[in-house]
């Protein structure tokens, strides 16, 4: 008899956790009639935490996606008016990506979707497991703890 793999048995709970996290926010997002993919709004997200516009590069390795697969997500997102490209204006040949009005509101609507999948994931843990649970993901992910954040967010 084999004895049982902790570490393995961690991998499959985490991947569980994960492929459940994504349905759940797939449907928030779904209910809020966005028409926007998980995918888009990972994109959507990572275009705000930029100071200036981006180029599409910068987005690729900020993703960590190949460029091809960016360009995809920002041609549906330009068709829905969500972004623009614009021009580079210090490098004529590069393109930067820019929040239009329309996708800052979508970003505000994504983020009230994604509170609603997390309140969701979360309702099982009290506040102390909560807490716990933010400090492992810390750990795991190797972020910085922020003292007073909102974990439920």
């Amino acid at each position: 008899m084999s004895s049982p793999d902790p570490d393995g048995l961690l991998a499959e709970q985490l991947l569980r956790l994960t492929r459940r996290v994504h349905r759940i926010q797939k449907r928030h997002l779904q209910q809020h009639t966005l028409g926007i993919t998980p995918a888009q709004s990972r994109l959507l997200r990572t275009l705000a935490h930029f100071g200036e516009p981006p180029r599409m590069a910068d987005l690729a390795e900020s993703l960590e996606v190949v460029p091809r697969a960016v360009t995809t997500l920002v041609d549906g997102l330009e068709a829905g008016g969500r972004v623009r490209r614009v021009p580079d204006p210090a490098n004529r040949r590069a393109i930067r990506i820019e929040l239009t009005a329309e996708g800052r509101g979508a970003l505000h609507e994504l983020h009230g979707a994604r509170r609603a999948a997390a309140e969701e994931i979360l309702e099982p843990l009290t506040d102390e497991q909560r807490e716990a649970l933010g400090e492992l993901l810390d750990t795991l992910v190797g972020t910085v703890p922020t003292r007073g954040r909102c974990r439920r967010c």
